[in-house]
């Protein structure tokens, strides 16, 4: 190749490397953008929510299996890092839900996605998993009396002294047997401590939705779980592998963020890398 010709190259290869560089700066600042949805200004920052109320036993009150892994921060360290026993009360099987992909026959639905649910506990260490016999989708049908008695002698067996479930009148997704499961632990705490304070749960940590992704992607439903729920008191690390680890192992609903987002779950749990709560002490 002569000399002349590698000089006459060089303005070509120069522009190329200039567009290359506008790209790379323009997908730099859109990611970089979309994390800041996830942000939460003036948020108090702590490592652990379990660990910083000093909490020894934690219990997640949920509707469906690959709930927990909206909690799988809170879960993980309370367990690893804090050295807290902690456990789940799953509600239903999940039954009735949309398999992404089918793996199974429609009506195993049920038992594979409470092995799923087992599976991905044992793995962010949980010490006892109970998984229910409600109705998916059905929740906020059930006698909820019986529910919250049913939550309240467990309760009192495991005495949990931090009870993680979703806020009321929100359920992070606005579904209502998330809404459901969070208004009967709440008022399970409630009656336990009004029964004895001394062995009742001492704080209640809601989960919370990203408000500023809720208000801009969320359509109608995410402006309306923004409106439905408090600020958040705390923002901590969301342990975004295990999370992208839960949902391989959640393989009935291994698309579903793909799904409901348009990215995979390595991608939003990359920018989604915390999770935020609304903690109310007693």
């Amino acid at each position: 190749m002569s000399w002349r010709y590698r000089a006459s190259k060089r303005p070509l290869l120069r522009a190329l490397a200039a567009v290359v560089l506008v790209i790379v700066l323009v997908l730099g600042g859109v990611v970089i953008w979309l994390d800041q949805q996830f942000e939460e200004p003036g948020v108090p920052r702590v490592a652990s929510i379990a660990g910083e109320l000093g909490a020894s036993s934690v219990l997640a009150v949920l509707a469906h299996p690959d709930d927990e892994i909206s909690v799988t921060g809170l879960l993980l360290r309370a367990s690893s890092r804090d050295g807290a026993t902690v456990r789940s009360i799953t509600a239903t099987r999940g039954e009735n839900g949309t398999p992404l992909p089918q793996v199974s026959r429609i009506e195993d639905l049920g038992t594979v996605r409470e092995a799923e649910l087992l599976k991905n506990g044992y793995a962010i260490g949980l010490t006892a998993q109970d998984v229910w016999d409600y109705r998916d989708g059905g929740l906020a049908d059930a006698d909820f009396d019986v529910y919250v008695e049913r939550l309240m002698a467990r309760m009192r067996e495991w005495q949990p002294e931090l009870v993680v479930t979703f806020w009321p009148e929100s359920g992070f997704s606005y579904h209502p047997d998330h809404r459901t499961a969070g208004r009967a632990a709440t008022e399970a705490v409630r009656r336990l401590r009004a029964e004895n304070p001394d062995t009742a749960p001492r704080a209640i940590a809601y989960i919370l939705a990203p408000r500023r992704m809720m208000q801009r992607f969320g359509g109608e439903t995410g402006q309306l779980i923004v409106d439905s729920q408090p600020a958040p008191t705390h923002v901590m690390p969301a342990e975004g592998v295990a999370k992208i680890r839960a949902w391989r192992i959640h393989a009935s609903q291994s698309d579903y963020v793909r799904h409901a987002y348009g990215f995979p779950a390595w991608f939003v749990h990359s920018l989604y890398d915390k999770e935020h709560y609304h903690v109310v002490e007693f």
